[in-house]
């Protein structure tokens, strides 16, 4: 793999039912597990398990991550229909409509994926007039492509409850 943009057709050619799954607690697992004990795993490694299989399954990991917070985000009452993204990694388009079927909620990339340089040109825009307020910061941006969730109710919940099943192992391992 010589670049990042070399993951999507791993990804395509490994396909959904991946049954690797990694949990990337490096230093522990953040919201809404607040875990700091837990640590990194990669679960259901096989014979046949290649490069192909890992590289799919860290991807998804932070699909299923977005997943944890989202369900956490519900619990206290939000229930968002449409999520935004931004940065690096949601050029890959395999992974946005991983995310949009995970998530089960439609994923809008914008035009201008990387957005931290334009956040800071935007404040100083606002500092010095050229931008009036919010409302006129808010018509600059643009959807380039839209995910829509296209997976059936019961491999979303495979799916999921694999990688829930994966934290509890990473959770309890240190027992």
């Amino acid at each position: 793999m010589a670049k990042a943009s070399d993951t999507q057709l791993l990804a395509e050619q490994t396909g959904y039912d991946n049954p690797v799954y990694m949990v990337p607690a490096f230093t522990g697992l953040g919201a809404p597990y607040w875990d700091p004990d837990a640590r990194g795993a990669i679960l259901g490694l096989t014979r046949d398990t290649g490069i192909k299989e890992i590289v799919t399954a860290g991807l998804q990991s932070v699909c299923y991550q977005t997943r944890d917070l989202l369900e956490a985000m519900k619990a206290d009452g939000v229930n968002p229909a449409t999520l935004r993204v931004d940065g690096g990694m949601v050029v890959n388009d395999w992974l946005m409509q991983f995310l949009a079927d995970v998530l089960d909620v439609r994923i809008q990339r914008p035009g201008i994926t990387e957005t931290t340089a334009l956040g800071a040109a935007v404040l100083a825009g606002l500092q010095v007039g050229v931008y009036q307020g919010l409302d006129n910061v808010r018509a600059l941006w643009q959807q380039q492509r839209e995910f829509v969730p296209d997976i059936a109710p019961q491999q979303q919940a495979k799916l999921y409850q694999g990688w829930l099943d994966a934290i509890t192992r990473v959770r309890n391992s240190q027992e």
